[in-house]
């Protein structure tokens, strides 16, 4: 690279310039681009993602403003899967069996994240009335669903967690300090 083909930053530091024209050696999102005339997935902003609401199409949870990429990150809490996974495990539960069952959950925690999971639709809080009342936790279709995909990963996870225990010594070892 030549001096011709940077500039310099304020602040002394050398950048490429902006690339107009990549050619016939175009990268993969503008293949996927030209391909189907749609910009990739994660291009994509709140304005398509609000057309899709509109349309009945798919939401796209990597646009920023969509109220996908919120749900996701709802979904993808730890506690919230913990929890998915042990009433799919063990069915209906009580508040206490599932603290006892998912280790190292607060009640805190538990409350909020089985809030969640009710207000969207994924597990049914049922009250009796029982003196002192009896409150019990299940799946809803929704939350069976999701639980039925979120298992096997649970499952994968405990057979390779040595696997990447292993990686992270070997990486930590190599990138430490010294």
């Amino acid at each position: 690279m030549t001096t011709e083909d940077t500039t310099r930053t304020p602040a002394g530091r050398y950048q490429e310039p902006q690339q107009q024209d990549r050619g016939p050696g175009r990268g993969r999102q503008e293949h996927e681009r030209q391909r189907d005339g749609r910009e990739p997935a994660h291009e994509r902003g709140r304005e398509e993602c609000e057309q899709g609401q509109e349309q009945d199409q798919e939401l796209n949870v990597f646009a920023q403003l969509c109220p996908s990429r919120e749900m996701f990150a709802e979904l993808a809490d730890k506690w919230s899967l913990l929890i998915l996974m042990s009433l799919s495990a063990c069915g209906p539960q009580r508040f206490s069996e599932l603290q006892r069952g998912i280790g190292g959950v607060s009640r805190k925690m538990l409350t909020q994240s089985l809030r969640t999971l009710e207000r969207d639709g994924l597990v049914l809080r049922t009250v009796f009335p029982e003196t002192p009342p009896r409150v019990v936790y299940d799946l809803l279709p929704l939350g069976r669903e999701l639980a039925e995909l979120v298992s096997p990963i649970g499952r994968w996870t405990e057979r390779r967690a040595r696997q990447m225990l292993e990686a992270r010594e070997e990486f930590d070892a190599v990138h430490a300090e010294g």
